[in-house]
């Protein structure tokens, strides 16, 4: 992508808190899922985790995958990860929806198998979603200052 979209400002003074490993592992998979999808909604939250969630539409119930940025470690989160067929077994949890994968470095969601896994998402949540969405491509903040 030639043009990345910025990290909104709520969201990089709390991601600034992090170590340089994990905001690094956050910028280039947040990129990567842009890449992918780059009409994807960014929804940002700041609750137990620095959480970047990824949406088809402006609402959380669209989201198709999140990136949770813990004190000392980063997950690919799949909001509807239970429903996705995941035939190389790549996802774990044990929530009623919600399945992730652990991201201790680039090799762990830069491949082909969870590529498959994050189009699967997003053509589920496409096909999931209530009604067509008018906001496309934006970044918006749900962090309370």
């Amino acid at each position: 992508m030639n043009n990345p979209r910025p990290i909104h400002p709520d969201f990089q003074a709390l991601l600034d808190f992090k170590n340089q490993g994990l905001i690094s592992l956050f910028t280039d998979l947040r990129q990567y899922i842009l890449e992918l999808y780059p009409d994807s909604n960014e929804l940002l939250y700041h609750t137990h985790a620095l959480t970047a969630v990824f949406s088809v539409s402006d609402k959380l119930s669209d989201a198709f995958c999140m990136l949770p940025i813990y004190s000392n470690h980063l997950n690919l989160g799949f909001n509807k990860g239970t429903l996705l067929k995941d035939p190389h077994k790549l996802l774990t949890g044990t929530g009623n929806l919600i399945r992730h994968i652990d991201v201790k470095d680039a090799s762990n969601y830069r491949n082909p198998k969870v590529e498959a896994l994050i189009l699967e998402a997003i053509d589920f949540a496409i096909k999931d979603m209530d009604k067509a969405t008018k906001s496309k491509a934006k970044t918006i903040s749900k962090i309370k200052k």
